[in-house]
């Protein structure tokens, strides 16, 4: 089924965990209008099944007692091309979603036309996630994610960051003092990177090393040594030298 492109101002979002345990379990509701001059955005999100769990176990998986969340006002314009592109390169079928997943209501003149269940169900799970964190920037209920990085040579020793901003779909490479913006896809497709293998925190330590090597900090403060402390979790997929790539492509000499 081909996607409607035109007279779409808005969109819904309904969304389900499924079988995903608690306290991981969740369901949102977040509708966005961009019908007036700023982009409108509305989040119900809850998290469910939780009473099966104690305080404690809740915790331990980093969550806090109250982890639900609403939201009403407006988010940068910008996020608008991104959707109208999804809208437009999606396929939509009329399948429920008997295990979870998302399903998305096409706004005409202030009004749902009808609920389709997307095909590319991780593109949209993902742009979802992406909107909440926008959310989640703007009324500073989170700092935007900060990703530090070392490479020592013989010859040298190169501190940069990336620092991506949800909120205006922004994303800064700082190199020694000196900033710059850079792609948006790029930036994501490497942090994807950098949260792919596995971080071994006994190995971990509070400043970046001198001593010749790789050396990151995911924005917990904990400086970690790609290849000894960060090691590839797949044997067939070297992310780890990935990320340093990714890296070294930013790195201006």
């Amino acid at each position: 089924m081909s996607s409607p492109k035109s007279n779409v101002t808005g969109l819904v979002f309904e969304y389900d965990s499924g079988i995903t345990p608690p306290p991981y379990a969740h369901v949102f509701h977040m509708t966005l209008d961009w019908s007036g001059k700023e982009l409108q955005a509305q989040l119900q999100l809850h998290y469910t099944d939780r009473e099966e769990l104690s305080e404690e176990e809740i915790l331990d998986e980093g969550f806090t007692l109250n982890d639900d969340y609403q939201y009403d006002g407006p988010l940068d314009q910008v996020w608008v091309k991104s959707l109208q592109e999804l809208i437009s390169t999606s396929r939509w079928t009329g399948k429920s979603l008997d295990e979870g997943g998302i399903r998305i209501g096409l706004t005409e003149s202030g009004k749902v036309k009808d609920y389709k269940t997307p095909a590319n169900q991780e593109e949209w799970q993902l742009m979802a996630q992406d909107l909440i964190q926008a959310i989640y920037e703007t009324t500073k209920k989170e700092a935007p994610l900060q990703v530090n990085y070392r490479i020592v040579s013989s010859e040298s020793t190169v501190d940069c960051s990336v620092t991506v901003h949800f909120s205006n779909r922004k994303v800064i490479f700082e190199q020694n003092g000196k900033s710059r913006t850079i792609n948006w896809e790029y930036a994501i497709q490497l942090m994807k990177l950098v949260f792919t293998p596995d971080y071994h925190y006994e190995m971990a330590k509070e400043s970046p090393s001198t001593k010749r090597g790789h050396y990151i900090d995911c924005g917990d403060g904990y400086w970690h040594e790609l290849g000894k402390g960060v090691v590839n979790i797949d044997p067939a997929f070297d992310a780890v030298g990935k990320i340093q790539e990714g890296f070294e492509g930013l790195v201006e000499e």
